[in-house]
């Protein structure tokens, strides 16, 4: 599985020969650095580690922010070239891999989707309930869903269909939503 890191844009639309709109998030694929080549004799498999995201005060072992493991294409490389968008091809179809957006702390009924009360007769509070201890031990059980923490996870999708893709400003459109925020990192491997 070949890919490339890039950086979400923003999300447009398309126009098909149909006259329909395709939705489509905008991912700007700046070309990355290899920073090693692996190969099977050495490292027990062929593949090359990818770069992205120099840091600005680079260090001996830390010159880019992101670095991704990727398998290795047919051709010859080596350390110091350039990956860009035009080097993986036609693709048709990518994985995309991104970090969710954070929404902090969320109550049960959006973490959860939790039922709420009726919003008549009386009720003042159409969000309540409890963690259920009300026998010995005295303590909530594992594994309750209880509010907290959202967001923030790593989110993997499958099977993007890609509608257009720009190697001259190295930015691809693909179908419908991809996870986090804008100018958040995202990872694209193909098949």
């Amino acid at each position: 599985m070949s890919g490339i890191i890039g950086k979400k844009l923003g999300m447009g639309q398309v126009p098909q020969e149909t006259g329909e709109m395709t939705p489509v998030t905008y991912v700007l694929c700046e070309p990355n650095q290899i920073v090693q080549v692996k190969n099977a004799d050495k490292d027990n498999t062929n593949a090359v580690v990818l770069g992205a995201n120099a840091v600005k005060k680079p260090t001996k072992t830390k010159k880019f922010k992101t670095l991704r493991q990727f398998n290795l294409p047919e051709k010859e490389l080596k350390v110091g070239d350039q990956w860009t968008l035009a080097d993986l091809g036609e693709i048709s179809e990518v994985t995309v891999v991104g970090v969710s957006k954070g929404r902090g702390f969320q109550g049960g009924v959006k973490r959860h989707n939790f039922g709420t009360a009726r919003k008549t007769h009386g009720t003042k509070e159409a969000r309540h309930g409890s963690t259920g201890a009300c026998t010995a031990p005295g303590r909530t059980k594992k594994g309750l869903k209880m509010a907290g923490h959202m967001g923030v996870d790593q989110v993997t999708i499958h099977n993007r269909k890609v509608v257009k893709i720009d190697t001259e400003n190295n930015v691809i459109a693909i179908k419908g939503p991809v996870p986090g925020s804008i100018n958040s990192q995202v990872i694209l491997k193909t098949k």
